[in-house]
This record gives structure tokens, sequence and C-alpha cells, in this order.
């Protein structure tokens, strides 16, 4: 019952949150706060119990018939990448909340609403083990965040939120008529037709279909991660959400697609993943170098750092298709650190907005003197991005390129050029926003008590994962192990360090 509760505490918190908006607003955002503190307490305490590296099965399950005559259940279970996830969700969504204190004045409970079930959906994603459950998460995930773009969004929401609604909905559309291919195919091989992931990892095929149910899945995962050429969405997206949902974008909702490429596509598709994995791990490369090139040049600095991410995630597809535990835990990571120091960029360019109302970074300059902490904190997050050792970045990136070597030397040069790139558009970032000399006369405050209390955590944590990364790996790495048995994936190297 404790999976179930994750969820509960957030729907049951949202529609709280909605219903005393009526009365009191201050009390709408206490109860969002409360109840994702429920959330990640319980959550800690989890990992406190199992983190110690002995995970290497299913630290809790749940399971309850839903739908038996089409064999759905509702069915959770939660491993150490999962816990990570759900750790992450929890953490940043509590941010969230603090950063839109203040810049959420208007239907306040209905804001919190969404935002506490946008996390009760990426929560179910991270948790189900049912397919038919998972495609309602997916789906859950998907409205809140419309509303989120739509209502609270700046001046060009509507665009940007119908274009995400279009992307994410017929990528998923694609994702569920693969589900419904698997469900068949698997009933008519045992007879026994069910949703159930783990009765579903038994599935044979013949290559061609494997091939198209698994581009069924990555259709999803792709656009959600997003990979180039899907990525359209998200630099529109980000530069008009508000700036909880930005800070939810970048650092949760991309992760349900690298989430999916390793929970379920690599498992239920070894054979398929690995015969497109050359041409992903392309796709990863190409990814990180035009991301990273079109950051440079953006002067609205959400969609810098929007475009950011769009390089940093091409180390995800091409870690995860380099079928290498390194690169794997690199992957994993990544996943962490880039949602932290991201979100972290989003919330500084959020708190600079509220100030002199302007995204553009011609309009900015000479910042430090007025503004020295926020300087300090935005430093580290723009090293963070340009993957400076000592920082959570560099541990998940050299990791994946030391894994991607054994796979692909020469993707691995070209992706480490991105890492150059990086520290272009990085250090660009400080130049234009916080050194030189000012654009304007208008006055910028210094972080507030609440914004402090917001990014000083988020530069602790960024730091404690770059120079005490092991419990993180101790959480996955038996599970990561396991996927690469000889039962389940041959890895593309076979030298004699291949799995090391």
């Amino acid at each position: 019952m404790t999976l179930l509760l994750f969820i509960i505490v957030l729907m049951v918190g949202g529609l709280l949150a909605w219903v005393v908006s009526q009365w009191s607003n201050l009390l709408s955002r206490w109860i969002s706060l409360v109840a994702l503190m429920l959330d990640l307490i319980l959550g800690i305490i989890i990992w406190m119990q199992d983190y110690s590296g002995a995970i290497d099965t299913w630290i809790t399950k749940y399971s309850h018939a839903w739908i038996p005559s089409f064999g759905i259940s509702f069915s959770l279970a939660l491993d150490g990448l999962s816990l990570l996830m759900l750790l992450l969700t929890f953490f940043l969504g509590i941010f969230a909340v603090l950063i839109s204190w203040n810049e959420i004045k208007e239907r306040v409970g209905f804001f919190h609403f969404n935002l506490l079930w946008v996390l009760a959906g990426i929560t179910g994603v991270f948790l189900t083990m049912d397919l038919f459950l998972f495609y309602f998460f997916w789906e859950v995930m998907l409205i809140p965040m419309y509303f989120l773009i739509g209502i609270w969004g700046h001046e060009n929401r509507r665009y940007a939120a119908f274009k995400f609604f279009i992307f994410t909905q017929a990528s998923g559309l694609l994702m569920l008529l693969a589900i419904l291919g698997l469900y068949f195919i698997h009933g008519n091989q045992t007879g026994t037709y069910t949703f159930d992931y783990f009765q579903l990892l038994g599935t044979t095929f013949t290559a061609g279909t494997g091939l198209l149910l698994m581009l069924g899945f990555l259709a999803a995962f792709v656009v959600k991660l997003p990979v180039v050429p899907f990525h359209t969405w998200l630099p529109d997206a980000h530069s008009q959400a508000p700036t909880a949902g930005s800070l939810i974008l970048a650092g949760l909702l991309l992760k349900t697609g690298a989430y999916g490429l390793i929970r379920f596509v690599i498992p239920l598709f070894p054979g398929a993943a690995h015969e497109i994995a050359p041409w992903a791990m392309l796709l990863g490369v190409i990814g990180i170098l035009y991301g990273a090139s079109l950051a440079f040049g953006q002067t609205d600095l959400k969609r810098l750092v929007a475009y950011t991410s769009v390089s940093h995630m091409g180390f995800v597809i091409l870690g995860v298709f380099a079928f290498n535990q390194l690169a794997m835990q690199g992957v994993v990571m990544q996943m962490i650190t880039h949602g932290i120091s991201t979100g972290a960029l989003f919330i500084l360019a959020g708190v600079l907005y509220e100030r002199i109302h302007t995204r553009d970074i011609t309009a900015m300059g000479g910042f430090w003197n007025k503004a020295p902490f926020m300087g300090t904190v935005a430093l580290v997050f723009v090293l963070a991005s340009l993957g400076l050792p000592g920082l959570g970045n560099f541990v998940a990136e050299f990791l994946t390129l030391i894994g991607t070597w054994q796979s692909s030397p020469v993707l691995t040069i070209f992706a480490t050029i991105g890492i150059v790139f990086a520290t272009a558009y990085s250090l660009r970032i400080m130049q234009k926003v916080f050194l030189g000399k000012p654009t304007s006369d208008k006055a910028v405050s210094d972080l507030s008590l609440r914004e402090k209390i917001i990014l000083i955590p988020l530069v602790v944590s960024i730091i404690w994962l770059g120079l005490f990364p092991q419990p993180i790996f101790n959480t996955v790495k038996q599970i990561i192990a396991n996927q690469f048995t000889t039962e389940q994936i041959t890895p593309i190297s076979t030298s004699e360090n291949g799995d090391k």
C-alpha cells in the first residue's frame, strides 16, 4: 500500500488545494507543499533502508485486479531505478510549489491541482508494471501540463500548449497501438491475455514484428526525451510555460522518456533494440551537437536553456543504446543531475523575469554587482551544465562517454566535442547576464529568503552528486547488471572489458 500512497497523497492533495482555494490561496499552497513533503519523507525512509547495494530485485510490489476480464490490474512495483526517480520527482516538486508562491496569483487552487496531478502522473509512470495502467498515467501527465502552459504561460502560451499536446498525444497513441499489439501477440502465444509487464517480458516475436512494436514504444519516448528531429515542441513549451512548468518539464517530464527506454524498450525488445542501436546512438550525437549549437545562438534565456536540454538528453539515448553498464550508470546520473542543474537554471530565468520582465539576454548584463548571491548560484549551475569536474553532470557525462567508447569510439569523439560546445553556450549565459557592462538601469534585487531556500538545496545536491555519487550507483548497479545478462542482451562490444 505504500506505493499506492505515493499517488493518492498527490491526487488528494491536488483536489484539496483546489477546493480550499475558494477561502484561502495561502492554504492551497501549503496543502500542496505538505503533500509533496510527505511523499519525499516516505521515499527517503525507503531509500535509507534499501540503498546499501543489496537492491537486485524489487523492493516492494502492489497488485490488485482492476479489469480482470481484459487482464488489466492495478500493478505497481518499486526498484532502485524507480525509487531514485520518485525522490527526484518529490524533491523538484517541492521547489515547483515554492517558486510559484508569488508568481501565480490567479486561479491558484486550479494551478496547484494541475501541478500535483501532473506529478501524480509522473509518479505513476515510474511505478506502474501494467502496460495499460502505464498508458493511463502517461496521459494523466499530459492534460495537467497542457493547462499549466496554456493558462499560466506567457504571451504565446496557447500555441506552445497545443504544440506540446499534439506531439505528445500523437506519439502516445502510437505507443498504445504497440501495447495492444504486444497484448494480442502474447495472448495468442500463451492463451493468457494480460498487460502485466512481468509476463510480457517472455513474449517472442519475429524480427519484423518486434521492430514494429518497439518503434511504437520508441515514438512516445523519443518525443518526450526529446530526440532530434522530434524536439521542436520543447523550446516553445519551455519559453512559454510558467517557471514551475519549466521546472517540471525539464526536471521530470523529459525523464519519463529516458525511463521508458530503460524500463520497457530494452527489456521487452532486446533484439530489435540491438538492431537499431547504431542509428539511435547517431541520433543521440546529432542531438548533442545540434542542441548545443542552437543553444549558443539564442537570445531568449529560457529557449537557450531549453536547447541545452536537447543537447544533454542526447547523452541519454547515446548511453542507453551503447548496451554497456558504465554507460547506463552514466545515463541514470544524467537523468538526476540534468533535472537538478537545468531545473535550477529555469528557476533563475524565472527569478530574473520577475525582476526585469524580459527573457532577452541582450537586455541584461552586469547583474553580478547588483545581485552577487544570484550570480554565484548561477555560476555553479552554469559550470555544472558544461560538465566541470566536482559537479554531478561531470560524473554522468564521463561515465556515459567511457561506456560508449567500448561500443563506438567515433561517436564518442563527436559526443565529446559536444561538451566543448557546452562550454561555449554555458559561459555565454554568465557573460551576457551577469558580467559585462549593464545594458539597462533596471533595478535587480538579490535573491530573497524564499528563493535562497529553493536554490541552496539544489546547489548542495549538485555538489554532493559530483563528490559522492556512490549512493546513487549502489542503488542501481545490480539492477543495471541484471539487464546485461546473456539471457537478455548481448552487448555490442565483445571485448574482454565490455561488461566492466
